[in-house]
């Protein structure tokens, strides 16, 4: 039988549960039917409760553990729940330093995989590289594993090491990678000049200031004759980066498009403030995502840049962070987004039009094996587009 005072105590923590999921937006059943659907889960709360074999049972972590449950049933990598700690980190990565080994990583092909290792971090100095899938974490088999909890596992203390274990297309078995956890600084935009023309590279879209750091760098290059824009190796980060870059070259118009649940378009337009109107190539990679393909996809279909290198990550999918009333927050995919000619390439990502396959070696622990900027065909290429429309551009001139 149920106990009558627990009774009470269970039915205030699931009626917790309902505000918390159910406040932030609409209730898209009657409160009779999720009450009568959240029964079997108040039984096995309250068998739980007062039958396991460990008395002391901790309510928050069968909380937190019951929202974790309800998310993972979306099958949606990308929405995910946050600890307060989890969430307080996150922010702290936002402005641009945290401790672990510098990392982007998400699920492809069902797997757990290195979207994108960070310039000038410890994974990128290991030898880490896009596409690689990480099998095991700290000798913890990854398949089925939370995205949230595995990128705790890899996050720590700097100066403390964590063990991947990797399998990279090509290998027949995967090998094991040791890599010393650091404070991890992200410079979010990096500007310099190759063979008279200007070469911004964004890193990151995840911290506040990405887009102001972007706008300084161009203001910077108004005297060189062309533009190469390098999102390569970048996971992606805030939507809003994204908007505010590519309304520095569109002008008016659309930057992109998002569905929402009811099917719903809505063209999210630029402010029409041109800084830019000279020749631009964009390098892109396996490892661009998200916001680097909503930026890549903009100047593409509005016919601004050339896009040079090789096929995008393919992540098409808008989330939005409600913080609740702990700490704790829900990182919730919320829309779909397109291009602004309607192409959706969720998991199929975009296709340069110039593709230059950096020929394959084997991964490098060493820093010094990594390849010199000299030795960056795809960058040499960008530089052979750009001159081309460059030249074009005055006219055939030379």
């Amino acid at each position: 039988m149920l106990k009558t005072n627990k009774r009470f105590k269970l039915w205030g923590l699931i009626l917790l549960l309902s505000i918390t999921a159910f406040s932030l937006g609409k209730v898209v059943a009657q409160p009779e039917s999720m009450e009568k659907k959240l029964e079997t889960y108040l039984q096995v709360l309250d068998i739980v409760k007062n039958d396991y074999v460990e008395k002391n049972v901790d309510d928050q972590k069968l909380v937190y553990g019951s929202i974790r449950g309800m998310l993972e049933a979306l099958d949606d990598p990308y929405t995910r729940f946050m600890e307060p700690k989890s969430y307080k980190e996150m922010k702290t990565r936002m402005s641009g330093s945290y401790s672990g080994i510098g990392i982007y990583i998400g699920i492809k092909n069902s797997k757990l995989a290195v979207i994108s290792p960070i310039i000038d971090t410890p994974a990128k100095k290991a030898g880490l590289r896009s596409g690689d899938y990480i099998q095991k974490i700290d000798g913890k088999d990854t398949k089925d594993m939370a995205l949230e909890e595995a990128v705790s596992l890899i996050r720590g203390v700097a100066g403390t090491q964590v063990k991947l274990l990797i399998l990279r297309n090509g290998w027949k078995e995967p090998k094991e990678f040791e890599i010393m956890r650091a404070k991890i600084t992200i410079k979010s935009v990096v500007r310099k000049v190759y063979e008279g023309v200007s070469y911004i590279k964004i890193n990151t879209f995840e911290n506040l200031n990405t887009a102001t750091e972007f706008e300084k760098a161009l203001r910077q290059s108004k005297d060189t004759p062309g533009l190469i824009i390098d999102v390569r190796d970048n996971g992606g980060g805030l939507l809003q980066n994204a908007i505010d870059i590519g309304s520095l070259f569109i002008g008016r118009g659309t930057i992109v498009q998002t569905v929402d649940r009811e099917e719903k378009k809505e063209q999210l337009e630029t402010s029409g403030r041109v800084l830019w109107s000279k020749p631009v190539v964009m390098l892109i990679n396996e490892g661009s995502a998200s916001a680097s393909e909503i930026l890549a996809g903009a100047l593409r279909d509005h016919k601004i840049a050339t896009l040079v290198g090789t096929h995008s990550f393919g992540k098409a999918s808008v989330q939005n962070v409600r913080q609740l009333n702990d700490g704790s927050a829900v990182l919730l995919t919320i829309a779909k987004y397109l291009t602004p000619n309607g192409d959706y390439i969720m998991k199929k990502g975009i296709s340069p039009e110039v593709e230059v396959v950096v020929p394959t070696r084997e991964a490098a622990a060493a820093p010094d094996e990594l390849p010199e900027e000299a030795d960056d065909i795809q960058l040499q290429k960008a530089i052979q587009v750009l001159r081309k429309k460059i030249q074009e551009r005055s006219g055939g001139q030379s």
